[in-house]
């Protein structure tokens, strides 16, 4: 809920939204370009205990139809209860991002997340 309320309030489309029901853990981020989504999934990893020091890039990886991003330093690989961001590399460039053991770890990486945005000039706050 945090997620989308923050960047509803920047002016980004989420689903669902921050006042919606909700039925599963997966928050999906509609950013409408590359760049930007590329800088949320980097600061989702920037703001991971784990592999914090790594830089997600888009990469065709295998059964994929474009280039896939995804970022997720977690303590499990493939765990979706951890905070993690991933997102395929086509329009309208919506990023899926779920998990986080604890709400502050959640607030912290979105948090990251909008402030490598706005160091890359993504996004004006």
């Amino acid at each position: 809920v945090f997620c989308a309320a923050l960047m509803e309030r920047l002016g980004y489309e989420t689903s669902p939204g921050s006042s919606d029901s909700r039925g599963d853990i997966i928050q999906a981020i509609k950013f409408n370009n590359a760049d930007s989504l590329i800088s949320f999934c980097q600061g989702i990893q920037k703001g991971s205990p784990v592999d914090s020091f790594v830089t997600p890039e888009p990469w065709d990886m295998p059964r994929y139809d474009c280039p896939v991003i995804m970022a997720a330093g977690a303590f499990v690989q493939g765990s979706s209860i951890e905070l993690s961001a991933d997102a395929p590399m086509k329009p309208p460039y919506i990023a899926y991002m779920q998990g986080g053991l604890v709400f502050e770890h959640v607030k912290l990486g979105v948090m990251i997340a909008v402030q490598m945005m706005k160091e890359k000039r993504k996004i004006s706050i």
